[in-house]
C-alpha cells in the first residue's frame, strides 16, 4: 500500500480535502497528515477517510530550536499522534530523533547543517528511526539548489544501504499541486540510485508505521508480539512466543 505525508492548512496552501482527494486520483491508499505542531488541521480526518475511501492517519511534524525543546514536543505529542516526525537540519536535532525510539521519522536531516554519518545511521537501526527521504527541493527547485538536494540524497541513500537502516520517502506536499503520482516518485529515486521496489517500500513504510503504533495504542496490547484476545481476556501470541517472553520494543 503506498502512502504519502502532507502539510495541510494551515500549515500548507490545501485543505486536507483536496490533498487526500487528489492523493486518491493518483492512486495512494493512505495519507499522513504531519502538519506542524503550532499549526493543527483544521480538518476532520475521519470524515474525510470515509469520503474518499483512504486511511487519514494523524500525525504531527516536530520544529523546536534544540534537543531539549524537541522533546518535550514529543512527549506531548506521542500519546495523541500516530505518527511522530521531527524536523531535523541540525547535527544536535538529528542526534536526537535518531537515539528516540518515541520518534517514528527523521524529516529532512540533510537540510541546513544537518548531516548523516555511521554513527546516526546505526542508532537510527537501534531506536527504529526511519530517515526520510524528501524529494521536495528536487522536484520543486531548480540550479544549484536542486543539485545540492541530488548529491545530499544520494549520500543518504549510500549510508541507509550500507547500515539497512530504515527509511520513508515522500515529496513533502504543501498543496495538491505538489502531490506526484508514485511512478514518478519511483523516476526520481532512480535518479539517486534506488530501484523501483526501494521507492515503493519507502511509500508503503508511512502505513506499516501506522499500522504498527495503531496497534501498540490498542487496548488489547500487552507486549510486541502479546495480545490480549477480545471476549475473554485470556493472551494470545501472535509470534508463537511464551507470553511471558519479553522483547524489546522500538516504538515508544
Amino acid at each position: 500500500m503506498t502512502y504519502e505525508a502532507v502539510h495541510a492548512t494551515p500549515d500548507g496552501d490545501a485543505t486536507l480535502d483536496r490533498l487526500v482527494r487528489t492523493a486518491s486520483e493518483y492512486g495512494y491508499e493512505g495519507v499522513v497528515v504531519r502538519n506542524h505542531g503550532d499549526a493543527k488541521p483544521d480538518a476532520d480526518l475521519e470524515a474525510v477517510a470515509d469520503t474518499y475511501g483512504v486511511d487519514v492517519v494523524s500525525g504531527v511534524e516536530i520544529r523546536a530550536e534544540d534537543p531539549s525543546r524537541a522533546s518535550g514536543f514529543v512527549g506531548n505529542h506521542r500519546e495523541t499522534k500516530t505518527i511522530v516526525v521531527v524536523h531535523g537540519g541540525t547535527p544536535e536535532l538529528n542526534r536526537f530523533a535518531v537515539e528516540q525510539p518515541a520518534v517514528d521519522v527523521l524529516a529532512h536531516p540533510m537540510a541546513g547543517d544537518g548531516d548523516v554519518n555511521h554513527v546516526l545511521a546505526k542508532a537510527a537501526v537501534e531506536n527504529g528511526v526511519r530517515f526520510e527521504f524528501s524529494f521536495r527541493e528536487v522536484l520543486r527547485a531548480s540550479g544549484g539548489e536542486r543539485v545540492q538536494a541530488l548529491r545530499d540524497l544520494r549520500k543518504l541513500r549510500e549510508l541507509v544501504d550500507a547500515f539497512d537502516a530504515p527509511y520513508v520517502v515522500s515529496a513533502d506536499p504543501r498543496s495538491h499541486l505538489h502531490l506526484r503520482a508514485p511512478r514518478e516518485l519511483v523516476a526520481v529515486g532512480e535518479v539517486i540510485g534506488f530501484d523501483a521496489a526501494a521507492i515503493e517500500s519507502g511509500l508503503a513504510e508511512w502505513g506499516e508505521i501506522a499500522e504498527r503504533n495503531r496497534g501498540i495504542r490498542s487496548d488489547e496490547f500487552v507486549e510486541p508480539g502479546v495480545k490480549i484476545r477480545s471476549g475473554d481476556g485470556n493472551r494470545s501470541n501472535d509470534d508463537n512466543q511464551s507470553a511471558d517472553h519479553h522483547s524489546n520494543d522500538d516504538g515508544e
